[in-house]
């Protein structure tokens, strides 16, 4: 494998010495997410398979170019998971690409994100330079957490060529109830329940029901059903891989897809178009026909607390994400010049110039 490295270092010097941009990607299962992609493609699907996998300490290493359905295939053998549940969005989808888009599914509300997973990385800079940053157990990670922050940089930054994460068991057992409840009232009752112990790892609210996954132990399931309520599904999964790959009829049928990241307590946000509430309250999606709604749609996003991205459709030439305040947005050209000096991994992918 390391004549792999040393392919990818060579197209990259050569790329850095020609001004050449690199469209970094893996299996291209997320080239939708963020403005277009441009540039020499660098596949990195050659690099691929398990480094090292410990299910005692529940932590797993896989080249960047590994396959995601491989990587929870083996951890499925040990009753383990990728708690974040990250969307596929396509069979192609790699770990690498996992990593760099940083989308988690709905479990998200319960255990935390990409980044709250993400161990150590190794990656290769615009200088052709192999760095290691982390490692596999979570002592390793002090100071400026730069392994982390690779997450969801988009490829930005370098070349993921290894990622280490922290996997969890599969919960002991898992119910979904459905219940029929207004905006106001889902929004309040979600955050009542959060304030409790309850297993609640998943949440989605849409067309006025609202649907509560509950994992773990099967004595906190119901004694957590006795508080909830509902009605229980009997084949809930289906459901939630829906919800995790966004391809359920309330997201198919989106041709201009909004996530607010909002507050769970911020009230009902209204705007015209059809809204999903996932994580608690936490992310509001709205679906919208109307291309000119973005001022008043990230308007109302940052009255919330917030901030919104288009995640799917529209203009991917323009904005897509919350637009950075100065001082953000020079922190962002700081770590651009200190890792992709010559500006070519995925450029303009994020924010415009960088």
């Amino acid at each position: 494998m390391d004549n792999q490295l040393d392919q990818f270092r060579d197209v990259i010097l050569d790329a850095a010495d020609r001004k050449q941009a690199l469209c970094i990607r893996g299996g291209g299962s997320k080239d939708w997410y963020g403005r277009e992609p441009v540039g020499d493609v660098l596949d990195t699907r050659a690099y691929s398979g398990v480094v090292s996998y410990d299910p005692t300490e529940l932590v797993i290493t896989v080249r960047s170019g590994t396959p995601l359905t491989e990587v929870e295939a083996v951890l499925a053998e040990q009753n383990q998971m990728l708690a974040f549940e990250p969307p596929h969005c396509s069979v192609n989808a790699t770990a690498g690409g996992m990593v760099a888009a940083g989308l988690a599914g709905p479990r998200r509300q319960a255990v935390g994100s990409v980044r709250d997973f993400l161990l150590g990385v190794a990656m290769i800079n615009g200088k052709g330079e192999l760095l290691h940053f982390g490692g596999q157990v979570m002592k390793n990670v002090a100071g400026y957490d730069v392994s982390r922050m690779m997450a969801g940089s988009l490829g930005t930054l370098g070349l993921l060529v290894e990622v280490s994460l922290k996997v969890l068991p599969k919960p002991y057992a898992e119910t979904t109830v459905r219940m029929a409840l207004s905006e106001q009232d889902a929004l309040r009752r979600l955050n009542e329940w959060g304030g409790q112990p309850l297993p609640i790892s998943a949440s989605a609210w849409c067309d006025g029901v609202l649907v509560v996954r509950l994992s773990g132990a099967q004595a906190a399931i119901s004694a957590a059903r006795e508080i909830i309520g509902g009605d229980e599904i009997s084949d809930a999964e289906p459901f939630w891989i829906a919800m995790r790959e966004q391809s359920n009829d309330f997201f198919a049928q989106a041709p201009l897809l909004w996530r607010l990241s909002v507050p769970s307590t911020a009230a009902p946000i209204v705007l015209p178009g059809e809204q999903l509430i996932e994580w608690g309250g936490a992310q509001r999606w709205f679906r919208t026909h109307d291309a000119s709604m973005a001022s008043a749609i990230r308007a109302a996003a940052t009255a919330a607390g917030g901030h919104a991205t288009l995640f799917r459709g529209g203009d991917r030439t323009g904005e897509i994400f919350q637009p950075l305040a100065p001082a953000v947005e020079r922190i962002h050209r700081n770590l651009k010049q200190a890792f992709d000096p010559s500006g070519i991994f995925n450029p303009g992918r994020m924010y415009a110039g960088l």
